[in-house]
């Protein structure tokens, strides 16, 4: 099983953004004003604190052909350093309008005030659409996991070509068969499996 490396996504998300420029300008070039009629394939549940590579994540993401919600992307406006009521429900609203919900786990991530919120709300409306997508330090690197983060399956990457990983899920059902993310954030194949 093959982790994405954090190294990996930054460089994604460099590669990706003009010399000049930082992913961080270019979030917030790209931020726009929410639109309630848009739907995504993904909310990607994350800390602030990995924006340079969390980009590069996106991207990957979006190469399999799927949307994604990024908070600071999306919603610029909306505040993650507190919380409050009003960020709570303009972020249940955004995980109502999303298929899936991807936990982008890191060292960063026992940090953060909104992902275990997150987390638990999208199990909670959508629990066969909750997955964990670890950013390791090196492809052999122990992912060390939060114990409730072990009742998700992980989001790993199944192959790579010319650049562009392939991520899904191995090991899914009787006949240990692989699942491309794309197929199951539209809702063909990944369910809870229980580790034992």
């Amino acid at each position: 099983m093959a982790y994405i490396r954090i190294d990996e996504a930054r460089a994604v998300g460099r590669a990706a953004v003009p010399l000049q420029k930082s992913a961080g300008r270019i979030l917030a070039e790209q931020a726009r004003a929410f639109d309630a009629a848009e739907s995504y394939d993904i909310f990607l549940s994350h800390s602030f604190d990995d924006a340079d590579a969390i980009y590069g994540v996106k991207k990957m993401v979006e190469a399999h052909h799927l949307t994604v919600y990024v908070d600071w992307i999306d919603d610029p406006t909306l505040d993650r350093g507190k919380v409050s009521v009003k960020s709570a429900a303009v972020l249940r609203d955004r995980m109502k309008v999303c298929s899936s919900l991807v936990y982008v786990h890191s060292a960063n991530s026992p940090k953060s005030v909104w992902m275990p919120w997150e987390l638990g709300y999208f199990d909670g409306i959508k629990p066969h659409q909750v997955w964990i997508l670890p950013l390791v330090a090196n492809y052999d690197s122990e992912y060390k996991e939060q114990e409730y983060l072990g009742l998700y399956p992980p989001v790993v990457k199944l192959s790579s070509l010319a650049g562009r990983a392939k991520l899904g899920f191995d090991s899914v059902g009787d006949d240990n068969h692989e699942v491309l993310l794309e197929k199951a954030a539209r809702g063909n194949g990944v369910y809870y499996v229980p580790r034992n």
